[in-house]
Order: structure tokens, then C-alpha cells, then sequence
């Protein structure tokens, strides 16, 4: 049955009030009630059926992904980029899903004593566990799952939430590493990689999140990361924006129905934001680690689905909370009403595999490099620049990572600068390690290199500084992403 959203709901009621008139009074019913145009009394209370047929047909058609996107668009509730979020910002959060009924409860503190909670939705038999940011400095699936629970328990009226919290008990903590999420680092304030910390159990927040498991016995976990936003989907040079693994449970990488569940799970989730993302998606290596959570969890009996969320240049943060929620409420949905069992691992299994290092945020082609050092020597190479990663509201710092013959990589944005010499601001010799503080000259221009005060007494035609530009961007033919 296709989406009511897309059909013309005038029509549709026009065309239920024929069928109300002619099921309750024959055909010569309906030719008279067509001359009875002024019984107002009758086409309202026709009309008020044909709307309330229109709610109870809404209610049981079940969300499409295309739909989910909608309601996200228009029902969430996370309003700041989650490389924003703070601790505070999460207890804000939390306090909205309390004021909507939703149980959320202090489980533990971190290592600075800040509090750790685990929020929970539906009484259905089959148990899932999905937790977020045990890396501090990896926030996106914390706010997509805010906003799942916010918007499951907005709609417990419509039958597909009704059938989601009678199949499941779902139960997430949102932001286990808090103490690093508050300094924006990977590791906890021991130092201490939390997901390296499942057998050791060295930190408060392992140990809590290995109780909780145990305690509690999940059919299903997610295991919710971002990773760099360097990744390719294969060797391409697009971002792996969101890549999947159903996490084997030893090295042996054996196979059980969990894993083949989740399998179809994840190709469900593929199928849903791949209309929004094609090309985009990967697959995360499967080596086996034996002292991360996600594999111990497969081994413990919680079959993991793990989501590493990346970047896609041109899509901001939240966006990427948008295909998280799509994806993960997907998967449920799938889970509560037995269609995963219809998607084949055919999906999951042709995923292109992460690669790293082709990828760069800027290259400008085609380079005459000055070494301001060596009167008279320069040479023809590309320049590749990254930035760090940071919070939004910060600057990135950006660094020069390669110079030379950088045909064979991408980059996000590319630059021809042929034509123009390329000298560093703040060093006589450009090479990979330096900021990317660059000076642009044309090299029609005569220009005194070995001057002690060059921007000054020769100012450049354009400057690239703190990873953009800021003078002469328009001098340059864009090859791509610009």
C-alpha cells in the first residue's frame, strides 16, 4: 500500500464518502444523496467518517524510511551540533524525555564522578541495548538517540510505535564516556580507552557498561561511534559518511543466527538511507579485537551491530543525526514487525570496505613551490592540507600533510593553482608538517623572496589561513567540492 502522505487526501475523502453513502444505502442512496447537496448535517457527519477512516488507516500503515526522515524533520528535539553537547546539554536532554513519561535513570558516574544514565522504552520480550560515545570525541548517535525516544514516545498512538514497544525493551545510555565528551578527547580522564577496556576492566565506565550487559542479558546491541572523517567507502573519494559491521565474536569469525539476524538488520538499514547517501556508505573492518566491547559482547551472547558515523563535506553534523535515527529506528521497526527476515545479507555483504589515506580536505594542484631558503630553486607539486578534528563552535586547526605528485589521491576540495608561486607565511621552506598558513603570488609578479617582511612589502594575491580562505579564492578554477 503506498504512503498515504503521498496521496491527495481530498480525493481520497471525496472518494470514501461515495463508498460510505453507497455501502449504507445503495446506489439509489447515493443518486439522491447527490441532490441533497443542502443536507449539511449529513455531509459532516460523512465527512468526520471519512476522516476518522483516514486516522485509523494513517495509524496502522507503518513508517517508511522516506516517512521517519519526515518526522525527524519535523519532531526533533536536539537543537545544538552534537560536537557541541556537553554533559549538561545531555542532562537538558534527559530532562525532556522525563517530562514525557520516559524512564531515565542515573546507572553509574565516571571517573570525575559525572553521572551516566540509561533511559528505556517499550515492555516487549526481545531485549535491545544500544550505548553511545564511550569515545568522548565521538557525539553523533547521541543525539539521534535523544531524538528517538523523544519521537517513539511522541507517537505511541500510531500502531507501528505500539508494535515497537510490545515486541521490544529498549534501553540506551546515551554518552558513557562523559568526562571525555566534556574535554571533546577519545579517551577517559585515566588515559584509558574505554572500548580496549572489556577484559581489564581498569575504568568505572567499562565496568558499568560490562554490568549492565550482564545484569540484564540483551538479545541485540549497538555500539555507536563516528569515525574519521577521512574514510573513504572503498578506494574512492567519497567520505565514508556511515559505515556498518555486524561484530563477530571470535577471531574465528563464526557465524550464528544472531549475527545472520543482524546481518539482515544492517541491509535494512542500508535500504533506508541509501536514497539519501548512495556511494557514501562502507563497511568497517572485522578484525578481531579481543579486548574491545563489541566483539566481548558477541562472544558474551549480545550479537553487536556496530555504526561508525563519519562526514560527508557539504552535509553539516546534524544531517548525519538525521541517517542515525533513520537507520537505527529502521532497524527496530524491522525487528518488531519480522521484515528483517525478508531482507537478504546480500546488501550488507557487497558494502565497499573502508579505506583511509587517499582521502585529503584540500589539494591544490599544479603548485609552483618557492623555497624562500634557496634562492632560485622551486619545484611543480600538489599540496595536500587536513584539518583536526575539533568542535564546531572551535577552529580546526589545518596542516600541510603532503607536497608533491599527488595525482593518484582526492581531495574534498580541489584547486588548480597553476600560474602562481606558493610560499609558506611563517617559514622560508613549505613541507608537510607546517600549518597550512600559504601565501599565493602570481608568477607573472616579480617578487623579492628573500625580502625579511614579504606580505608586507610584496602583499599577496591570495591567502589560504586557519583552513580557508581568505583573500583571492576567486583567482582559482575549482576542480571539485569548492
Amino acid at each position: 500500500m503506498p504512503a498515504l502522505q503521498s496521496v491527495d487526501v481530498a480525493s481520497l475523502v471525496f472518494l470514501i464518502n461515495i463508498a460510505f453513502v453507497l455501502c449504507t444505502h445503495g446506489v439509489s442512496g447515493y443518486l439522491r444523496s447527490c441532490r441533497l447537496r443542502d443536507n449539511l448535517s449529513y455531509m459532516r457527519s460523512a465527512l468526520l467518517l471519512s476522516l476518522l477512516f483516514i486516522q485509523s488507516l494513517m495509524n496502522t500503515q507503518a513508517q517508511t524510511p522516506t516517512e521517519l526522515v519526515a518526522m525527524w524533520e519535523k519532531e526533533h528535539v536536539t537543537t545544538i551540533l552534537p560536537s557541541n553537547v556537553r554533559h549538561k546539554d545531555l542532562q537538558k536532554y534527559l530532562e525532556g524525555l522525563k517530562k514525557l513519561g520516559i524512564k531515565v535513570d542515573e546507572v553509574g558516574r565516571s571517573y570525575a564522578n559525572r553521572e551516566i544514565y540509561q533511559a528505556d522504552f517499550g515492555k516487549g520480550p526481545l531485549k535491545v541495548f544500544l550505548w553511545s560515545q564511550m569515545h568522548g570525541d565521538e557525539p553523533t548517535a547521541t543525539s539521534a538517540l535523544i531524538d528517538m525516544f523523544t519521537i517513539l514516545q511522541k507517537n505511541r498512538d500510531k500502531d507501528w510505535v505500539k508494535k515497537i514497544e510490545s515486541a521490544l525493551t529498549i534501553r540506551i545510555v546515551p554518552m558513557l564516556n562523559p568526562d571525555g565528551a566534556e574535554l571533546y578527547q577519545r579517551r577517559n580522564l585515566q588515559g584509558i580507552d574505554i572500548n580496549r577496556d572489556a577484559l581489564n576492566l581498569q575504568t568505572p565506565e567499562a565496568n558499568l557498561l560490562k554490568k549492565l550487559r550482564d545484569d540484564w542479558s540483551p538479545a541485540i546491541g549497538f555500539n555507536l561511534h563516528n569515525q574519521n572523517s577521512l574514510t573513504t567507502a572503498g578506494k574512492t573519494g567519497k567520505q565514508a559518511a556511515i559505515s556498518f559491521l555486524v561484530v563477530y565474536g571470535d577471531a574465528a569469525k563464526t557465524t550464528t543466527e544472531g549475527l545472520a539476524r543482524n546481518e539482515r538488520l544492517v541491509s535494512a538499514m542500508i535500504a533506508a538511507i541509501q536514497p539519501h547517501m548512495s556511494g557514501y556508505i562502507g563497511k568497517y573492518g572485522d578484525e578481531w579485537t579481543p579486548t574491545a566491547f563489541g566483539d566481548n559482547f558477541s562472544k558474551w551472547g549480545t550479537p553487536v551491530i556496530l555504526i561508525e558515523t563519519g562526514a560527508w563535506h557539504g552535509r553539516d553534523e546534524m544531517f548525519l543525526v538525521k541517517m542515525n535515527f533513520t537507520a537505527i529506528l529502521t532497524a527496530l521497526k524491522s525487528l518488531a514487525d519480522g521484515s528483517e527476515k525478508n531482507f537478504s545479507p546480500a546488501a550488507y555483504e557487497s558494502l565497499p570496505n573502508n579505506s583511509s589515506g587517499s582521502l585529503f580536505y584540500f589539494i591544490f594542484r599544479n603548485a609552483t613551490v618557492i623555497d624562500r631558503s634557496k634562492p632560485g630553486s622551486e619545484i611543480s607539486a600538489d599540496i595536500a592540507v587536513n584539518l583536526e578534528r575539533r568542535r564546531a563552535e572551535f577552529v580546526a586547526p589545518s596542516y600541510i600533510r603532503q607536497v608533491g605528485n599527488l595525482s593518484s589521491y582526492f581531495g574534498m576540495s580541489e584547486y588548480d593553482v597553476s600560474g602562481y608561486n606558493v610560499v609558506a607565511r611563517s617559514s622560508p621552506t613549505l613541507k608537510a608538517g607546517q600549518f597550512a598558513e600559504l601565501l599565493f603570488y602570481k608568477k607573472s609578479r616579480a617578487v623579492d623572496w628573500s625580502s625579511s617582511d614579504l606580505e608586507k612589502q610584496f602583499p599577496p594575491d591570495a591567502i589560504f589561513s586557519v583552513g580557508k580562505w581568505v583573500k583571492g579564492e576567486e583567482l582559482f578554477k575549482c576542480i571539485t567540492g569548492c
